[in-house]
């Protein structure tokens, strides 16, 4: 194989994005001691979680790391919000007022610890879930209930994931860029920035002021094809409302359904780069955790089928990535597919995200009063290409803005957007094989068949949870202000129907491609 040759390995990215889950939690006991030279995950130490002194039983002060008993773990929903991973990372709730308290109404500094500067001690998530739990069940958690927070799944239990892990490369030191939840580190993902914002709300937010520039206009100002395909279920994609302000121009072509991915795959005809959504609502393929606790217990609902979803999605974007052979155009050898997770959405990791440079100066109305000076925690990433071996750790430090470091040295797309993807590392250099592996040596992967209780959230009218409605409200928000009006609407008392109806109305009026998109 020649270099001219191999300078086509990234010729096509394409990432596949899931949600909130950190990198002990997946991918932690995907090797034992004895079967790779080095991987930083649980089963090569020892990792425990203290017990806050007031809610410890005798002869137990701690809760170890264990291996999760199902699918549906930590139910509920961890907290995700800055607060929340401040206590995770410290231990620490400041004032100690906050404890139980729901977001809105915790006060600065927002459980950060006096310095926290210092390095984090990963020791709070048994103490931020109790905490957490207390204030959305609105009583104690047992201990069985509280442990789950510190269970990570085993290969066995998410066999398409960890097979695809195993057969090509893992990154045990892949790190988001906020210690908060969503919006803000999708849109880091993209913009090396998310405008100061580290709160999801309040709803229109980042449609209107995250105006951050982004990796898809310089890609677009170089006459480099990209499409964002999402599962046509949600119906509106989060990365357009996330980053209004800057691609509202390419709403009406820039956006198509994952059934056109297949189809674009299969043809050879992938954009240079893609950007792929999980089904955020019902039925969900997101991996999230259960969310809405209350409510669902209340009513005794089943726990959402999100890691049968999410790995039956994954099984299909590997085998269209794996099963192209155009000649000409996107194939198995020049194609890049990343498999990644926007935060860790709460749940358990034992190593401390680093310090890093802010994005840019300081303002003075950054959320909060963050500084973007710490990384978030360690989220599941596995590349898959023909140009890398199987059981490939790599250990070097990347983070969510490697791709856009990668992107923009792969296309020559200028300087850096941030300070933020000018110290991460490039994708490229991993890419080490001299000759492409053919498919039939891939591995092979097969999504287990939905079971009774997973089939049965396609059909349950599920409460919207708190991702659902920051979307909806999102949506609803950028819609209001297209149109020079207010948004004049109970977002609180939102009905999952008329959520549904009010998206659809938005996909129709602002995405053409997903609206006519191919829906199976």
């Amino acid at each position: 194989m020649t270099d001219a040759e191999r300078d086509h390995r990234l010729d096509h990215v394409v990432v596949l994005m899931f949600e909130n889950r950190s990198f002990d939690n997946l991918l932690g006991y995907l090797y034992r001691p004895d079967e790779v030279p080095s991987f930083d995950g649980v089963a090569f130490g020892s990792h425990s979680n203290p017990i806050p002194a007031d809610v410890a039983t005798p002869g137990q002060t701690s809760i170890p790391v264990h291996a999760a008993t199902n699918l549906d773990t930590p139910d509920p929903d961890p907290g995700e919000e800055h607060p929340h991973i401040n206590t995770q990372l410290y231990g620490t709730v400041v004032p100690a007022s906050n404890r139980f308290r729901d977001v809105p109404e915790m006060e600065a500094p927002f459980n950060l610890p006096p310095s926290p500067t210092v390095e984090p001690t990963m020791d709070g998530f048994v103490a931020d879930y109790i905490n957490r739990f207390r204030a959305e069940l609105d009583r104690m958690p047992t201990v069985s209930e509280y442990s789950q927070i510190m269970a990570c799944y085993t290969p066995e239990q998410l066999p398409v994931l960890s097979t695809l892990a195993r057969g090509f490369a893992t990154f045990d030191r892949w790190f988001c860029e906020v210690p908060s939840q969503t919006y803000p580190n999708r849109s880091f993902f993209h913009a090396a920035s998310s405008s100061g914002f580290v709160l999801n709300g309040p709803h229109g937010k980042f449609a209107a002021r995250n105006v951050a520039p982004t990796i898809f206009e310089r890609l677009f100002a170089a006459g480099l094809p990209w499409r964002v395909y999402i599962d046509p279920s949600q119906l509106v994609p989060a990365t357009a409302l996330i980053h209004a302000q800057r691609l509202a121009p390419f709403f009406a072509d820039h956006f198509a359904t994952l059934y056109d991915f297949y189809d674009d795959a299969r043809k050879g005809t992938l954009p240079a780069y893609a950007f792929l959504e999980p089904n955020m609502l019902h039925p969900h393929s997101d991996m999230h955790p259960p969310g809405f606790g209350r409510l669902r217990q209340e009513l005794h609902l089943p726990p959402p089928g999100a890691m049968l979803g999410g790995e039956r999605l994954l099984a299909d974007v590997y085998n269209a990535v794996r099963t192209s052979s155009s000649s000409s155009g996107s194939n198995f050898a020049n194609t890049l597919l990343l498999i990644t997770f926007d935060e860790h959405g709460g749940t358990y990791d034992h190593v401390p995200p680093p310090r890093v440079p802010p994005p840019g100066p300081r303002t003075g109305q950054e959320e909060e009063g963050f500084d973007f000076g710490r990384s978030g925690v360690r989220v599941p990433t596995v590349a898959i290409s023909a140009w890398l071996e199987p059981r490939t750790v790599v250990s070097q430090e990347f983070r969510a803005t490697s791709m856009i470091r990668t992107l923009r040295e792969r296309w020559s797309l200028g300087l850096p957007l941030t300070q933020r993807d000018a110290i991460a590392a490039d994708l490229a250099p991993v890419l080490a094989r001299l000759t492409p592996r053919p498919p039939e040596e891939w591995p092979t992967v097969n999504a287990r068949p939905m079971g009774l209780l997973a089939k049965l959230e396609e059909v349950v009218a599920w409460p919207l949870t708190r991702l659902e409605r920051d979307l909806a409200g999102e949506a609803l928000a950028h819609e209001a202000a297209s149109q020079k009006a207010r948004l004049d609407m109970d977002l609180a008392g939102l009905t999952r129907k008329d959520a549904l109806r009010h998206m659809r109305r938005v996909r129709d009026n602002m995405f053409p491609g997903i609206s006519r998109g191919r829906a199976a």
